[in-house]
């Protein structure tokens, strides 16, 4: 198949091609109307057009380099959200540079500073600390940024983020209608905001719809792991607090939970309900398939990109921040109580 060229994106947009060439370099988009730019990066992308990002380096003393700061990158949450900002990124002429933290606040500072060195033009930070002074540092410094999964508390930063609040509501409103009245919660670290915010919608959706608001249901989990969350499900099992449902944190400790339904001979959902949080890939091939809320990783991923390479062409915009509508996907580790 032939390499579509800068003027085959500028005839499917129905523009001249200088103007396409404008609107595909962040440096010079502001001078294009933002309807037509838009319409000529998404006609890029989808014809597969890259621009050559060393000719047009050497033109501009730009690096069309972006820094991608990832947490875990053993986590499957985050390989489409890193997907997604890849497509956008080599459409605009963009690559990305991929660092991981294994949330280690030295190993970050270490990893941003190495991209920062090699001129990277702005960064999409991945992480979900609570705490996060470098971040309050890299603003003060002007590096352009937009975090992904959170929204950072007293910082004018974009962000792109999950509705995890409404997410979890529609997991325990989905077990309360199966008849679950005592369900527990495998919440997620509370030093990242997305445990502190799914833990917090947990417990006001539970008493908002009248269910059994027993704080011995709460179980924190350490890390976003399969082990942690079996060690969590395995200490509430043995105080006997007679729940018949489970709201995991995110995949991976719903996970855990299957480990200890086998070991127990535990039934789900006969015995025990579980739903998940982020419809990680090949969850319906478990037994049972789990019962998640899906998150729209990749488009997350590529909103990331668009709103970082519009701060690039145009670092006086107003700071904007986009909320993601999420999805219960019902699937066979969910079912009435036994007897209800």
């Amino acid at each position: 198949m032939q390499t579509p060229t800068l003027r085959d994106v500028a005839e499917a947009a129905g523009v001249h091609a200088a103007t396409a060439s404008r609107a595909l370099n962040p440096a010079t988009r502001g001078l294009v109307n933002a309807v037509t730019a838009q319409r000529v990066m998404k006609v890029a992308e989808t014809l597969g057009y890259r621009p050559n990002p060393i000719a047009r380096g050497l033109k501009t003393a730009k690096s069309t380099t972006v820094g991608i700061v990832i947490p875990d990158l053993t986590n499957p949450l985050f390989p489409p959200i890193v997907r997604g900002i890849e497509r956008v990124l080599e459409a605009a002429g963009f690559s990305g540079l991929i660092v991981n933290t294994d949330n280690d606040p030295g190993r970050e500072r270490a990893q941003v500073e190495s991209l920062l060195s090699r001129q990277v033009e702005g960064l999409i930070v991945a992480t979900a600390l609570v705490e996060h002074p470098l971040l309050e540092q890299l603003q003060r410094q002007g590096v352009r940024m937009v975090m992904v999964n959170r929204r950072p508390d007293g910082l004018e930063i974009p962000s792109i983020v999950p509705d995890d609040a409404t997410g979890l509501e529609m997991a325990v409103r989905h077990l309360a209608s199966l008849g679950h009245r005592r369900i527990a919660h495998l919440a997620g670290p509370p030093n990242t905001s997305t445990g502190v915010v799914r833990a917090r919608s947990f417990r006001s959706t539970v008493r908002d719809l009248g269910l059994d608001d027993d704080p011995a249901l709460v179980a924190t989990c350490r890390y976003w792991s399969e082990a942690e969350g079996a060690s969590a499900l395995r200490g509430l099992l043995d105080q006997d607090l007679g729940f018949t449902a489970v709201v995991a944190g995110n995949d991976l400790i719903a996970l855990g939970c299957y480990d200890v339904f086998a070991e127990r001979g535990i039934d789900c959902p006969g015995d025990v309900s579980v739903v998940g949080f982020n419809d990680m890939p090949f969850l319906d091939k478990l037994r049972p398939p789990l019962t998640t809320i899906a998150i729209p990783h990749q488009e997350i991923g590529a909103e990331a990109a668009r709103l970082l390479l519009e701060s690039i062409a145009e670092p006086d915009r107003q700071v904007r921040s986009v909320l993601f509508p999420l999805t219960l996907v019902v699937r066979g580790s969910t079912a009435a109580p036994r007897g209800a």
